[in-house]
């Protein structure tokens, strides 16, 4: 059910002699925008309850038909409201309510060319983006730059993630959104490579949050991030570097007219409760296309994180298709080289396989044509439209569901293009997609109904290749649900449940997590296909309890609410599927935590306790909530904790 309202009460009339401050404030009156005119430019800041978040920023764009950030002219403005109830059941809530106050501001330039900024204002979020008209016969542009800012209190502090430069890493591959985070770093440092931050962003100002990033990036535009940041707290919007997919295509998106930029986001609270609970990425964009069929989601065994290259055979395939229907998983995902390592008649012998044990099939596929040296197949399948159709008939065909499309490496439109042209075909075949090796999802959930996840992280396939990142898992895994995953699917491949990672369990790197730790992400990490890292090993190597819990996790969810926490440091959160609740928490402390919680959806309530020993081993064990809520919480270092009931009395 989907009910839609926008009403505009048109305020002034075209006059560009109107020069007063406009403002716009969420429904209750604590968020507040202000858009002004200063020295030519257009600016706005930000307010909560009083307090500044964003000071003076500026605003606009130049193009190569004319410069909409200086000599502009503020000519008119209207207002309105935006209602809307949509139902999406691909992100952390099912049915969402979006109420927002509007404002649309026309300014004129020297050339007497017009531009819209258009704000969108909810009780904590905030969504801008310009439109522009057709000028004439002039009917497409090309936007060079973005004067587009946020300008912070120079004692704010932040949560960021370096741009990477392209063409560099594995096989020149990057970027892929797999850097690591700053924590509670001074505004203005430099980044890793010297190209600014992906997005999302948070920073922390005072008592306050913010959490800046993008949504509706289609073919239409390129993706964005932040620059570097000023010594005084100014980011602004950049855009991809020109190297990138080995040079080819504009680093600069052309824009059909009249048409509009994505939607700049910024969601802020006085806690980190609205950044984690934001739907603003799905609020603002529409479906580009109806599905073709109705996809299912579920849970997936996956060969490779464990296993490797060295799993991708007929033969152990047929042990993950097993471990799957043990497990009563709808998926398995068979990785690269399929192609060669087992072979298109053999695989569809596997898929028949697969079937006869309930079993569907997600295959991997590289997206690469020209854009970066990854040798891993099937390639040239995914990158032209032709090869794209003939390929997936195939699929479809052999019964396939989905496809892991990997190793992207860029932000240009060409590159937004690509992904949104592997999603439209996919759709017509009936197939979900997977993205790795990739960009930040920027609304895709609610755009793309056949789009089930991105990687766009440091994922766990680190925690194969590396020490340092088992090490640092607890402090990574306590930063994503503040930034990373609040802003959409985050497909992680993780609960990995060997001590040691390889074949056999006795060589590799070392887990440093508990089992429980490992178990609290599998809800504390939200992707509607969730790719599990279990072994067959791990069927008699944990206690049954452990994998008992990992038979009946939901990877979809009706409600999300943040209970407690700080990025890097901990997090507690609730999300419930149906009528059951799952409460989740884990420490990258030293010390043990101790945490006194209110959890009023399990008040009164009898749950299932998860949670580590003194020996670190897990055990389960029966809690009852208290009549107001209150629930006691102790998490160990590198640890996590579950309760898991039903908020039916």
């Amino acid at each position: 059910m989907k009910k839609f309202l926008i009403s505009l009460a048109v305020l002034l009339a075209t006059s560009p002699l109107f020069a007063q401050d406009m403002a716009v404030s969420g429904p209750d009156k604590n968020l507040t925008v202000t858009v002004a005119v200063e020295k030519g430019s257009p600016v706005y800041s930000v307010t909560y309850k009083g307090k500044v978040i964003l000071e003076n920023s500026p605003l606009g764009v130049v193009t190569n038909i004319g410069d909409f950030s200086r000599g502009m002219t503020l000519y008119g403005h209207e207002t309105g409201s935006v209602n809307e109830e949509y139902t999406l059941n691909r992100c952390k809530t099912s049915q969402v309510h979006y109420k927002a106050n509007r404002l649309s501001c026309t300014f004129e330039n020297t050339g007497r060319k017009k531009m819209d900024i258009i704000f969108q204002v909810s009780n904590n979020d905030i969504a801008f983006r310009y439109e522009f008209p057709q000028y004439g016969h002039t009917a497409c542009m090309v936007i060079e730059k973005e004067a587009t800012g946020f300008d912070f209190p120079s004692h704010t502090t932040t949560f960021l993630s370096s741009q990477s430069a392209p063409m560099i890493g594995w096989e020149r591959t990057k970027p892929s959104y797999e850097e690591e985070y700053t924590f509670d770093e001074p505004v203005g440092m430099h980044s890793q490579y010297g190209a600014g931050y992906t997005f999302p962003c948070l920073f922390h100002v005072g008592d306050n949050w913010a959490l800046v990033s993008e949504s509706g990036v289609s073919s239409l535009y390129c993706g964005s991030h932040l620059s570097e940041g000023s010594k005084d707290g100014l980011y602004r919007v950049a855009y991809p570097s020109q190297e990138e997919n080995n040079g080819n295509g504009t680093a600069t998106p052309g824009l059909a007219l009249p048409g509009a930029t994505p939607w700049r986001t910024i969601t802020i609270g006085d806690n980190l409760k609205p950044i984690v609970e934001t739907t603003i990425p799905f609020d603002v964009v529409k479906p580009l296309y109806e599905p073709s069929q109705d996809y299912k989601f579920g849970r997936s065994t996956w060969s490779w994180v464990m296993w490797q290259d060295e799993s991708i055979n007929y033969d152990d395939q047929i042990k993950y298709i097993d471990l799957a229907s043990t497990l009563g998983y709808e998926y398995v995902l068979i990785d690269n080289w399929w192609d060669t390592k087992i072979g298109y008649e053999r695989m569809a012998e596997l898929i028949k396989y697969a079937k006869s044990k309930n079993v569907d099939v997600f295959l991997w596929y590289n997206s690469n044509g020209y854009w970066s040296d990854a040798p891993q197949g099937p390639k040239q399948r995914m990158s032209t439209s032709v090869a794209r159709n003939k390929e997936m008939k195939w699929l479809k065909e052999q019964g396939v569901k989905g496809l892991k499309v990997d190793f992207f490496g860029g932000d240009k439109q060409e590159t937004m293009k690509l992904y949104e042209d592997i999603l439209v075909d996919a759709n017509e075949y009936g197939l979900m997609i997977i993205f790795h090796g990739c960009t930040l999802p920027r609304g895709w959930e609610r755009m793309y109904p056949n789009y089930v996840g991105s990687e766009a992280v440091l994922a766990s396939e680190n925690l194969i290749f590396n020490q340092h990142f088992n090490d640092n898992e607890a402090f990574n895994a306590c930063l994503h649900p503040f930034i990373r995953n609040t802003v959409g699917c985050m497909e992680f491949g993780g609960t990995l449940l060997n001590k040691r990672y390889n074949r056999n369990n006795d060589g590799g790197t070392i887990r440093i997590t508990t089992d429980i730790f490992q178990l609290a992400t599998a809800v504390l990490y939200q992707n509607p296909v969730q790719n599990f890292a279990i072994a067959p090993n791990n069927l008699t190597d944990v206690p049954a309890f452990v994998i008992d819990f990992m038979k009946q996790v939901p990877t979809t969810w009706d409600e999300i609410c943040f209970i407690d926490g700080y990025p890097g440091k901990y997090c507690v959160l609730a999300r419930r599927h149906a009528e059951t609740w799952y409460v989740v928490g884990i420490n990258a402390g030293k010390e043990t935590l101790k945490l006194k919680v209110t959890l009023p959806m399990l008040a009164g309530q009898k749950v299932t306790k998860y949670d580590d020993n003194k020996n670190r081993s897990p055990r389960i064990s029966e809690s009852n909530v208290k009549t107001n809520g209150e629930c006691l919480l102790e998490i160990i270092p590198d640890g996590g904790i579950i309760l898991v009931g039903s908020s039916q009395k």
